[in-house]
This record gives structure tokens, sequence and C-alpha cells, in this order.
């Protein structure tokens, strides 16, 4: 069986968050707490397949969120130009997971129906589930379906020989995390449905949620689809930069051989 290797890519972190910002009924509420923001890029032989996009020098400035680099800048030392990217798996379509889908041309996205669905109906018409989308974001993956360029998954689905999306949902309604078979065993790419390893380990809801029965439920579906609890990544954890490897660039890590530090929380 084919195995993959998978790189985690920095392209953003956000200072200046408190507890609050990453738990619902968290004690300590009040104390720092950092984000990174993250790509992944998947790879076998000459295959690639890009897992989410970030977003770009635009909606840093529209959001007052900077970024640290732009996503094809972040991605130059694996070698791989935005118009390589032929297949590109989105977990959900929020800003800093899908503002980069118009720098990608020829990618085909892979998603769940439930997102589009979400993204675009009469849940945006509530300005809290809004607040996480951006209406350009949503309507280049609207232009990319009627340009033949978008394949829809309802719940589980294979995207590639040892890849496959797994609807989760909570976060937002079509959220998908991503499975990968590596050499340290089923590797979890959570995406957000654990921001943080104390999310997920803890079973500390994140607070921006549609279904928190489904968030809560999701950490258990990650536990089984991973083959070690180590192989679940979080979306948006700096401890998953001090627990991997350092890879080819100091905003890289290389997830696919395990962690070499503890994971403490």
């Amino acid at each position: 069986m084919s195995v993959w290797e998978v790189h985690a890519v920095k392209y953003a972190d956000r200072n200046g968050r408190t507890r609050a910002d990453s738990f619902i009924f968290d004690d300590n509420h009040d104390q720092p707490h950092a984000m990174d923001y993250f790509m992944w890029v998947l790879r076998k032989g000459s295959e690639t397949i890009l897992v989410d996009t970030g977003y770009d020098a635009a909606e840093a400035e529209t959001r007052a969120r900077p970024i640290r680099m732009e996503p094809a800048e972040a991605l130059r030392p694996l070698g791989i130009a935005p118009d390589d990217i032929t297949t590109l798996i989105v977990t959900h379509l929020h800003y800093d997971h899908a503002g980069g889908l118009h720098l990608f041309p020829n990618a085909t996205l892979h998603m769940q129906a439930a997102e589009m669905a979400y993204a675009t109906g009469p849940c945006m018409c509530h300005d809290t589930l809004r607040m996480p989308f951006t209406a350009d974001h949503v309507c280049e993956a609207v232009k990319r379906l009627y340009a033949g360029k978008v394949v829809f998954h309802d719940g589980d689905a294979e995207v590639a020989d040892g890849v496959t999306v797994h609807c989760i949902g909570g976060h937002s309604r079509g959220l998908q995390a991503v499975r990968v078979r590596t050499d340290a065993g089923w590797l979890v790419l959570a995406s957000d449905a654990a921001h943080f390893y104390e999310n997920q380990r803890l079973r500390k809801p994140f607070p921006i949620v549609v279904d928190l029965q489904n968030m809560l439920d999701g950490f258990a579906t990650l536990d089984r689809l991973a083959s070690h609890p180590d192989l679940i990544i979080p979306g948006h954890d700096p401890l998953v930069r001090k627990a991997f490897p350092q890879d080819i660039a100091d905003h890289i890590v290389r997830l696919d051989k395990g962690p070499t530090g503890r994971i403490d929380i």
C-alpha cells in the first residue's frame, strides 16, 4: 500500500488572543493563547494534493489579521507553483482555509456538499454565522463549480489511494477532516474539527460553532480515524511545530514520520 509525505506549511500566526477565544467555559479565560495558521501538502511520487489554501494579503488587510507570507511564497520551498496544483481538498470555506482559492486556477476542489449549501444558504442571514466567511471566496467556489472543477462528497469518501475525507461538521456545517496513510500510520488532518490539541484531547469545544453536538461527537471520530492520538493534527496549534521535525524551511514541518517531541497540553 502506498504512503504519503505530509507537510504542514505555516503562513501566519496571531497573537493577542486569549483562551476565551479558543475554549468554551475555560477557567483561565483571560490568559494569552496564540494561534498558528497552516496549509498542508500531501506528496506521493509525482502526485501532490494541497489541503486548504490560506488567505492572501488583501484578505489580511480587510480583516486586520496580517500574514507572514503569501500562500504561493509559503509553498515555494517545496518546489510547488500555484499552477501545479490540480487537486485541492477544501476542509471548509472559512476565510483562513479557502481565502486563496483564486490563487490555484487549475485545481479541482474536493469539498462536502453540506459546506456549499451552508455557505450559500439561509444560515448566512445571521451575522455571527457569516463572520468567518468572505463572499468573494464563496463565489470563487461557485465559479469553480460552474467550470466543472468541484467534486462534492457526502460524508466519507476517497480522494486518492490512501487519502480519504470525513465530514465532521460542528465548527462549520460541512467541515471535513482528511485521513492520510503514512509511514507512521493513519494520520488525520483535523483542520478545524480541533483547532488545538486541547480542544480534542480534553473535549473542550471551540467557540465558533454551528452545531455543538457535531463538534463534540467529532472529537471521538478523530480518535477512531487515527492510528494513534499523536497522529491527530489540529488545525491551528503552535505545538505542532514543536512536536514535529522542521522540514526544508523554518515555517514547514514534516508530519508523516510522526512526532519527535512530546505533546504536552
